[in-house]
């Protein structure tokens, strides 16, 4: 059963939401950040990720619902 913040759509984009998190990973990566700012960080890419993964299965769920009903078996 969803919930209407399940059918909500989110605001930024995938590319928009893809492109922050690999910005968030880079900085992550490359260091020099207190611990505040590295946890931070990571709670930001965990939202990122979760938005992306929203916009792929919204984008299955399109496509599934595209194809021939033969195909979906």
């Amino acid at each position: 059963m969803s919930t209407p913040a399940d059918d909500a759509r989110p605001t930024t984009t995938y590319e928009q939401a893809r492109e922050e998190l690999a910005e968030v990973v880079r900085r992550l990566e490359a260091g020099g950040l207190t611990l505040e700012e590295s946890l931070g960080l990571w709670e930001r890419g965990e939202q990122l990720a979760e938005l992306c993964q929203h916009w792929l299965d919204r984008a299955r769920e399109r496509l599934a619902a595209a194809a021939p009903a033969d195909e979906q078996r």
